[in-house]
């Protein structure tokens, strides 16, 4: 897939786009996606500029975006650098100056709720009227009664819902960063870790600890402050790779959050802990089992 910032787009045949903020790639944004030849998005989220108060935490990173949109088959991205400029312009120059004159849509693809242009004024209403190009607008999608947005998955996540999270995701919800130095209790008391620190900016799962996959091995996966012991470190990401040997200080880690297995708790002693975390061990095993047969 081709990755392109406006303005460098290139004169082109008239194409489907498919046009939105797509953060998380989920179910509902697959459908508004699906058989575009172009998919336009903006980086930064829009929200961040018009209303950085109410900055949402993001479910992926822009690359992250663009790997699961080229899964979809997606010929293009094309990236909107969104700032206070950008977000200046009328609905009216979005539509003359970006999707007619930029892109040459000839079919434009959004979902019922989306809304662009200054203080946005313009809506699949308006798409829809000018006969420039054809607009599909998608209804919200609906799964289990629930609508699918990124504001319920982000919900579900902090919650720790990340098998339901999943669901709506139509894939594993994935946190990356890169291995950093721990306390290295986790070695002493028999799991080594790999520990990240969360970023401000991205969806967490709430504290817990989960069944997930780390760079393709099994992994009991912690998240939270461990209360068992005084470290005065904060928040920290702590995964156990099972049969994993070898050093993966200031790597890249990616996690695949499959399962919540518990939530986070204080023990009495080192042992009681210990124990837990086998029983943690094995149940993880067992989950990333099922999950192997299912693909």
């Amino acid at each position: 897939m081709k990755i392109v910032a406006l303005p460098e787009v290139e004169r082109r045949e008239r194409a489907s786009v498919a046009v939105g903020t797509f953060d998380g790639v989920h179910l509902g944004h697959r459908e508004v996606i699906d058989a575009s030849e172009s998919v336009l998005t903006f980086d930064p989220h829009p929200v961040s500029v018009v209303a950085p108060q109410h900055t949402p935490k993001l479910l992926t990173r822009p690359e992250r975006k663009a790997e699961l949109i080229a899964s979809l088959g997606v010929q293009e991205l094309i990236v909107i650098p969104f700032d206070g400029a950008f977000a200046s312009r009328s609905a009216a120059e979005f539509v003359d100056e970006v999707l007619v004159d930029a892109l040459a849509a000839r079919q434009v693809a959004v979902g019922e709720n989306f809304r662009f242009g200054h203080k946005a004024q313009g809506d699949a209403r308006m798409l829809a009227a000018d006969r420039r190009f054809s607009t599909i607008v998608h209804p919200l999608l609906e799964v289990d009664g629930e609508i699918v947005s990124s504001s319920h998955i982000r919900g579900l996540l902090l919650a720790g819902d990340v098998a339901e999270a999943n669901k709506f995701l139509g894939a594993s919800f994935q946190l990356c960063g890169e291995v950093v130095c721990g306390d290295e209790r986790g070695r002493r008391l028999g799991f080594p870790t790999a520990n990240l620190i969360p970023e401000e900016a991205l969806a967490c799962p709430g504290h817990g600890v989960y069944a997930c996959l780390a760079n393709g091995y099994a992994a009991a996966v912690s998240i939270g402050v461990r209360p068992t012991f005084q470290t005065g470190r904060g928040e920290l990401i702590e995964a156990y790779l099972l049969d994993f040997e070898g050093d993966l200080y200031g790597s890249q880690l990616c996690l695949q959050f499959l399962q919540r297995l518990r939530g986070e708790r204080r023990f009495d002693t080192p042992e009681a802990l210990v124990a837990q975390m086998r029983r943690d061990v094995e149940r993880t095993r067992e989950l990333v089992d099922v999950h192997a047969a299912r693909e």
